[in-house]
Formats: C-alpha cells, structure tokens, sequence
C-alpha cells in the first residue's frame, strides 16, 4: 500500500487530536472564537496567547490536573460533582473551550463562558469527611486551583513551548491569566511569577494526598479512555508532566522520581511528543509540506 503524503499523514493526525481535546463540536466553537469579529480581553501576540496556544499545554492541563488533586476540598468536590471517571474527555472538552474562548474569543463569548462556570460553580457544594462544608465558590478554593493552572501552564510552557518566554514575558502571562481568575472569582490573584510562586507556597499546609486524590491520578495516569495506539504517545505526555511536578508532591500522589532520567530521557521524549502535536495542529503555510 502506498503511504500517504506528507500532508495527508499531518492533517489526519491534527484531525484526530484537535477531536481528542475539543470535541465533537470542536469546529463549530473554533470558528466562533477565531472567525468571529468583536473586541477581544487579549492581543494576539500577547503572552497568554503564546502559552494557550501552544502544544505544550497538553504537558501542563495533565501537570495542573494532579497538582490540583492535593487539596482535599478541590480533590473532593471533583470527586463527588465531576464526570471524571466516565466523561474524562468531555471535561477536557469543556476545559479546553473554556481556555480558548477566555484567551482568542470575542469579548462578549469570553464573558459568557466566565458567567456559565460561576453558575455551575455555585450548585457544586458539599462536606469534608470532618463536617467541614466545601463549596466550589469559595474564593480561597478558586484560588487555589487557579494558582495550579496557572503555575502549570507556564513551567510547561518554558520547558516544551516552542519559544519560552522571558522574565517580563512570564510577569504578564501571570498577571492576563490574573484578568481570568478574578473574573471567575478569584480575589486578588497573583500578578508576577514571583507572587504565584508565593501564593502556592502559602498552600503547602492544606495539601496532602488523599485517598479520592490517589484514586484520581492512577484513573487519569493508568486508566485513560484512548485506543491502543494512541496509549504509547499519552504515555509520554504523562511522564512530562509528572517530570515537572514538585519533589515533595510525589509520594503522597505515589508518583514515580526519578530526577536524572526526568532531567534527560523523559524532557527528551517530551520535546519530541509535544513537537509533533504542534506540527501536526499547524497547517503549512502554503497548504504543502514544507
């Protein structure tokens, strides 16, 4: 059998992953939010545009998603109100909706889709094993799991991005996410990459790895809904992210460190996975292979 063209092997392979993380209504929303005239919050060529838009948030949404699982009150309100374990896609639909309405929509999209989260946040509450209430709302648990988003796209960002971004260009990606996270509710969300550093810092003593958190991370790392093919390549992105998660998150989440091989074989791999995502979401130019 003949193999397929150049561009024939890209545009199907950009045709699966794009199904993969946007949906099945992936173009329709993705020609409302690029095609769509109207102001939008950002420029494009400003830093959350190059982060947002880049492969390697495949490495940080996987990294943001086992950081987050450590606070109790976060990991449980997923696990008692989320889809997780059978709709693990759709919320990375909606997820990735979500992150690319905020950051390429028309303004007034970019604001509906804020509203939208803020009214299912307010239905999604709950109690802690202890008695104690949890609610999605909560300022102080919004900033949390803006905080591990934030801190996760970019160091995935700086690492397999095609072009890290400098000092003044991590500052303003802090303080874009920021206009995001107050908007949802976040009272006064960190503004530079020295105080996201410091607002995860503050945290450390609420985190720990429950018994729901574990149960989430061996589903999400073990147990994802994907064809056997595709097992080998989430692997690789897996190992990424676990390579950039905190020293001290590993065991309590019974995660692997194994800090030479993640420093050398695993940045290695990463590079090359998240490469070829971006080449294969990126038409050529000319509509040819380059």
């Amino acid at each position: 059998m003949a193999s397929l063209p150049l561009p024939d092997v890209r545009g199907r392979l950009g045709q699966a992953l794009f199904a993969r993380v946007a949906g099945p209504d992936g173009p329709k929303q993705r020609d409302r939010i690029h095609l769509r005239e109207g102001p939008r919050w950002f420029a494009p060529d400003s830093a959350i545009a190059q982060v947002h838009g880049d492969a390697s948030m495949f490495v940080g949404g996987l990294r943001a998603l086992l950081l987050q699982t450590l606070h109790p009150a976060a990991m449980l309100a997923v696990s008692e109100h989320s889809g997780f374990r059978g709709d693990m896609w759709g919320r990375l639909h909606r997820t990735s909706t979500f992150l690319a309405v905020t950051t390429f929509g028309a303004a007034d999209d970019a604001q509906a889709a804020v509203d939208a989260v803020r009214r299912i946040h307010e239905r999604v509450i709950g109690q802690l094993p202890d008695g104690t209430p949890y609610a999605a709302s909560d300022p102080h648990l919004l900033a949390w799991v803006h905080a591990a988003e934030a801190d996760s796209f970019l160091r995935a960002h700086q690492v397999y991005g095609r072009a890290p971004l400098d000092q003044a260009g991590r500052d303003e990606y802090v303080a874009q996410i920021a206009e995001i996270g107050a908007r949802l509710g976040v009272v006064d969300p960190p503004t530079t990459e020295a105080e996201l550093a410091d607002a995860l810092a503050a945290y450390r003593p609420e985190l720990r790895g429950t018994p729901e958190a574990r149960e989430a991370v061996r589903y999400v790392l073990l147990k994802p809904p994907l064809p056997l093919a595709a097992r080998a390549p989430y692997a690789v992105i897996a190992a990424a992210a676990i390579g950039l998660m905190p020293a001290w998150t590993r065991l309590p989440l019974r995660l692997p460190y194994l800090p030479v091989s993640e420093r050398t074989v695993v940045r290695v791999l990463g590079g090359l996975a998240t490469g070829t995502i971006r080449w294969a979401m990126t038409p050529p130019a000319d509509g040819s292979a380059s």
